[in-house]
């Protein structure tokens, strides 16, 4: 399972800068060496993208929860503003 099959352009996109160097740097390794290593850079490379991945759905999750808790305070606020007006409302039909 070489790196080098894979364009270094896709992995970019979602490994850390750091782990594209490792990578460089296994893959200009001796044969027997970056044979070696390889099957743990996978698992590392693995982890990071499914890391970054989960940070990813965990920071739109959070942007999604303050959008609608601007919407829950709200539409509580207008409807504060309808229970005034309704308790206006009836204590002037009450006065009269």
């Amino acid at each position: 399972m070489a790196f080098a099959a894979q364009p270094l352009r896709d992995q970019t996109d979602e490994t850390p800068v750091e782990l594209n160097e490792l990578i460089q740097a296994v893959n200009a390794l001796p044969a027997r060496y970056r044979e070696s290593l390889q099957p743990s850079l996978s698992r590392v490379v693995e982890c990071s993208t499914r890391r970054r991945r989960i940070l990813n759905l965990v920071q739109e999750a959070l942007s999604q929860l303050r959008l609608d808790m601007k919407y829950l305070v709200f539409d509580l606020e207008a409807t504060r503003r309808e229970r005034d007006e309704y308790r206006q409302r009836i204590e002037e039909l009450g006065d009269q």
